[in-house]
């Protein structure tokens, strides 16, 4: 069965993210989704949150930029989020927007040696290794966590461009695809990736149809109206079905910017797309 869940985007403040969790868990979604854009909202703080307000939801993090964080310091994160709410926490990495790394002095030469080294790295940790390692960007001596997870949790790798596409499914235990990957595109990656989220431009209501205009228009993606879904219910199961067919195992749907009703579109996900989708 296809995983379903919903992005909040942190365009939305820090304040919004109660009522949407709590809808989502008391509707049955599967997965809410938390960004790390800068400079908005922390995804371990937000993920923390989010898991602490709810009974059953997973949290995803899409995706924590590998520069912002020694590796040793996300992996204390990431497992003490695991030691909370086992099995209910999903952690992604990845590079980051290269212009919001050099902002903070964070950019580095070779964004693809520092993601691998840090993937490699942070499942050692989380897999309750002691990790000594002299890459060119990871250095570590003798670390070992003291409360590592009961058993080694996934690490999702984010990827748009092909270089890290096939280093995420070398080296992580799944891939993230953005929202305008066409179903094409996770076909490409099926035969590689261990497992495959995507994420899909969603939007439902009398408004729909305008509002995702004006979503694709600002990603510059108009002409990716192929990857969208767009309608009732029935209209985005179709689509779902697409992405399902074509290899994904994790289907998140990423409102608009302006979706006037979070709580309301979560529960629609959930509680009449669900259904319609095997």
């Amino acid at each position: 069965m296809t995983t379903l869940g919903v992005v909040f985007r942190p365009q939305n403040p820090p304040e919004r993210l109660r009522s949407v969790a709590r809808a989502a868990d008391e509707a049955g979604l599967e997965e809410l989704w938390l960004w790390e854009d800068c400079f908005l909202e922390s995804g371990i703080a937000a993920a923390a949150a989010a898991l602490a307000w709810t009974d059953r939801l997973t949290v995803g993090i899409g995706l924590l930029p590998v520069p912002f964080r020694n590796v040793a310091v996300l992996g204390m994160e990431a497992a003490t989020l695991h030691r909370l709410f086992p099995d209910r926490a999903l952690i992604t990495v990845g590079h980051g927007v290269q212009d919001w790394m050099e902002q903070v002095g964070a950019r580095v030469g070779s964004p693809l040696t520092l993601l691998r080294e840090h993937i490699e790295a942070l499942k050692a940790l989380l897999a309750g290794e002691t990790v000594t390692t002299s890459g060119r960007y990871v250095k570590l001596d003798k670390v070992k966590l003291d409360y590592p997870p009961a058993t080694a949790p996934r690490v999702y790798a984010g990827a748009t461009g092909p270089k890290t596409r096939e280093l995420a499914c070398e080296h992580a235990d799944g891939i993230l695809l953005t929202a305008g990957t066409p179903p094409e595109e996770v076909a490409a990656v099926r035969p590689k990736a261990k497992a495959i989220t995507v994420y899909v431009h969603a939007a439902t209501g009398p408004d729909a149809g305008a509002r995702m205009a004006r979503e694709l228009d600002f990603w510059g993606e108009s002409d990716r109206t192929d990857s969208t879904a767009v309608g009732g219910a029935a209209d985005i199961a179709a689509v779902v079905h697409r992405y399902q067919e074509a290899g994904a195992d994790a289907v998140i749907l990423q409102p608009t910017a302006d979706e006037p009703d979070l709580e309301g579109f979560v529960r629609f996900i959930a509680q009449e797309v669900r259904p319609l989708v095997p």
